[in-house]
């Protein structure tokens, strides 16, 4: 299908953050890409998700009056499921026919746990963020080492030096060993999102220059 099960949003003439919802977590709950924020309920923003592409409602992150908006949106498959592949159980999306899954777990606050991501492929890259707390948005670039990565919301250069950060990436789990508190990705009972990306043949490609 056509439907958006991703979108991000973003004005093209003003300084307002990005906003990113998903039907995982369901309309109106907006995450900011560029800041550390917790997730937000906002009901004037992306108010649902339609069959052709979404509703938005006047708030200015969206649809502020003669504004310009640039929004990018991606389809995960028809049905969301809960998914007992890894260490922990998740929700998940998954479009295997474009390589993306879109997945929520709670944490646990063990080290070394893994979510299953839905995708029969290990992806490239993958997303977490902290849906309760003000955390950092890690970004790993797994074609490079499944243990490095940035975080999206600034600009530091590739984090290399904390080689065992996060675990091993595979065919149907991703790691989110995390730090020695797992922050930012594994708090014990704190809810988090997890976008994922895995190449296909003739469609999707990832890579580094």
């Amino acid at each position: 299908g056509t439907n958006p099960d991703f979108v991000w949003i973003k004005s093209r003439d003003a300084t307002y953050d990005h906003a990113l919802f998903d039907t995982v977590r369901g309309p109106l709950k907006r995450l900011r890409p560029n800041q550390t924020n917790a997730e937000g309920t906002d009901t004037t923003t992306l108010t649902s998700f339609n069959s052709n592409g979404f509703t938005t409602g006047s708030d200015e992150v969206t649809n502020k009056n003669n504004d310009n908006y640039v929004a990018w949106a991606w389809n995960a498959g028809s049905s969301t499921a809960t998914n007992t592949d890894g260490s922990i159980s998740s929700q998940v999306r998954a479009s295997q026919t474009a390589g993306f899954s879109i997945c929520t777990y709670t944490g646990n606050g063990q080290a070394n746990q893994t979510i299953g991501h839905g995708l029969n492929s290990k992806p490239s890259l993958v997303i977490i963020k902290s849906r309760d707390q003000q955390r950092n948005w890690v970004v790993i670039p797994t074609f490079i080492n499944d243990k490095y990565f940035f975080y999206l919301n600034d600009t530091s250069a590739l984090l290399t030096q904390l080689g065992t950060y996060y675990g091993t990436h595979t065919s149907s789990v991703v790691g989110i060993t995390g730090d020695s508190s797992g922050s930012n990705s594994n708090a014990n009972g704190e809810d988090y999102l997890c976008y994922a990306f895995a190449p296909v043949a003739g469609y999707s490609a990832f890579g580094s220059y």
